[in-house]
C-alpha cells in the first residue's frame, strides 16, 4: 500500500524531519500539533485555552487537507504540561467533535516543543 504526505498552509509547517500527516490507504496519521499560528509560526498566546483552541484549529486544517474532518479522527493523544487543564480541554474539544467521540488518551508531560502547554496528535479513518 502506498503512502502520501498531507500538507497544508492552514497549519504550522513541520519544524523537523516529519510531515503534518501521512495517508496510507484510508488511514491518516496526524503528527502532533502545538499552538503555533500558521502564518507567523509563533505561539498564539501564553493562555492555556487559547493554546488549546489553536491546536484544535491546526488539527482541523490538517484533517480537511486530507479530505476529512475532526469527526473522522478515531484516536487522539493529548499531551499537557498541567493536567489540571483537563476540564478546559474537554470543554474546547466538544466544539470540534460530535458523538461518537474518538478514543483518547491524556498524558501529563514535563515539557513540549517551543514551551507549548498542549500538543495533540491523532489517527483519522477517511470514509471510503
Amino acid at each position: 500500500m502506498s503512502k502520501s504526505v498531507i500538507n497544508t498552509d492552514r497549519a504550522p509547517k513541520a519544524i523537523g524531519t516529519y510531515s503534518q500527516a501521512v495517508k496510507s490507504g484510508t488511514t491518516v496519521y496526524l503528527s502532533g500539533q502545538i499552538p503555533l499560528v500558521p502564518e507567523t509560526m509563533e505561539m498564539v498566546s501564553q493562555e492555556f485555552s487559547a493554546q488549546a483552541v489553536q491546536v484544535f484549529e491546526n488539527l482541523k486544517a490538517v484533517c480537511e487537507a486530507a479530505g476529512g474532518s475532526t469527526n473522522d479522527l478515531t484516536k487522539v493523544n493529548i499531551y499537557m504540561t498541567d493536567l489540571s487543564n483537563f476540564a478546559k480541554v474537554n470543554e474546547i474539544m466538544s466544539q470540534y467533535f460530535k458523538q461518537p467521540y474518538p478514543a483518547r488518551a491524556a498524558i501529563g508531560v514535563k515539557e513540549l516543543p517551543k514551551g507549548a502547554q498542549i500538543e495533540i496528535d491523532g489517527i483519522m479513518e477517511l470514509p471510503e
